[in-house]
C-alpha cells in the first residue's frame, strides 16, 4: 500500500464517514463480542466504535495505515493490539477468536476467496463473521460502470475493486449469511456470517 493513499485515505473518506458509514460501522460493531479479530484495520475507523467489553486484534499489511490508526487505537473504550499482517495467511490457530471483523477490505486483499477461508478457520464454531463491504451490483447497466471504472480505479485507491461479486465469494467458501443490510442501492452491505461447513 502506498504512502500517498495513507496519507489522504481519511481526508476523501470524511464525508461518507460523517453520515451514513458512521452509523453502518455503530450498528455493525456493536455485535462483536468477546476477543475479536479485525482484518485490515487501515487508519483504525472502527476502533471509536468498539465497547470496552471486547479485545480486538487488528491486522493490517501497511506500516503507514497502522502509524495512522495510533492515536484512534489511544481513545477506544477496548483494548486493542494492532499487527502488521497479511489475511491471507493469519498467525492464529483455529477457533482462535469469538467475532471476525471486515469492513471495506475485501475489495482490496488480492485473494478475498483465501482471506475469507482464513477467517472463517480462525472464528469459533458459533461465532460472529461481521463484514460492511462494497459489493457487485445487481443493475446490469450499474454493474457494467462498475466493470468499466475498476481499472482506473484501482489504480486511484491501492487496488480497490468496485466489481467483485463479494456476497457470491463468501457462499463459496462456506458461509450462511444470516444478516444483511443494503445501502446506496446495494452497492454497500452489511453482513452477519455463519460458518455452514
Amino acid at each position: 500500500m502506498s504512502k500517498t493513499f495513507a496519507k489522504w485515505f481519511d481526508f476523501f473518506m470524511t464525508p461518507l464517514e460523517k453520515t451514513k458509514f458512521k452509523f453502518i460501522r455503530q450498528n455493525l460493531l456493536i455485535k462483536a463480542k468477546g476477543l475479536v479479530l479485525e482484518i485490515g484495520s487501515g487508519t483504525g475507523i472502527n476502533f471509536p466504535y468498539y465497547s470496552g467489553d471486547v479485545e480486538v486484534i487488528a491486522i493490517e499489511p501497511s506500516q503507514d495505515m497502522i502509524e495512522r490508526s495510533k492515536k484512534r487505537k489511544d481513545r477506544s473504550d477496548a483494548k486493542i493490539q494492532i499487527h502488521e499482517e497479511s489475511a491471507e495467511m493469519l498467525p492464529y490457530e483455529d477457533g482462535t477468536f469469538d467475532t471476525v471483523v471486515a469492513t471495506l477490505v475485501l475489495c482490496t486483499i488480492p485473494n478475498p476467496e483465501i482471506s475469507l477461508k482464513e477467517m472463517k478457520r480462525v472464528c469459533k464454531d458459533g461465532g460472529r463473521i461481521l463484514v460492511f463491504e462494497h459489493v457487485k451490483m445487481d443493475n446490469p447497466l450499474l454493474y457494467k460502470m462498475q466493470k468499466g471504472l475498476t481499472p482506473y480505479w484501482k489504480r486511484i485507491c491501492d487496488g480497490c475493486c468496485l466489481d467483485r461479486d463479494t456476497e457470491k465469494t463468501i457462499k463459496e467458501v462456506g458461509f450462511d449469511i444470516v444478516d444483511k443490510k443494503e445501502f446506496y442501492n446495494g452497492l454497500f452491505v452489511q453482513l452477519e456470517l455463519a460458518k455452514t461447513y
